[in-house]
């Protein structure tokens, strides 16, 4: 194996560990942001509109991790800095 692939399969199990991790936690982050505001809900329910209103918020910023994730798998895969391309 020359210096090429193994940087290559590098750069893919990085972005691979990097898609899981960045998902699975904005899924557990979700899941507990949902479960909170269901609670708060339950409690209060005169607060329906600024919960939602913070609910949504909040989950953005929460998926805004997983599409932070997403960009640097896909510059791993596609745009390496790493990786010398030849033109042929």
């Amino acid at each position: 194996m020359n210096e090429q692939t193994i940087i290559a399969v590098v750069a893919m199990a990085g972005a691979a560990l990097t898609m899981g991790l960045g998902a699975v936690g904005a899924a557990i982050g979700e899941s507990r942001i949902g479960a909170a505001a269901m609670d708060a809900l339950a409690r209060q329910p005169d607060e329906a509109s600024s919960i939602t209103r913070t609910l949504f918020v909040c989950l953005a910023m929460v998926e805004s991790t997983a599409i932070f994730c997403l960009v640097v798998a896909l510059i791993l895969l596609f745009a390496n800095p790493f990786l010398e391309t030849t033109g042929g």
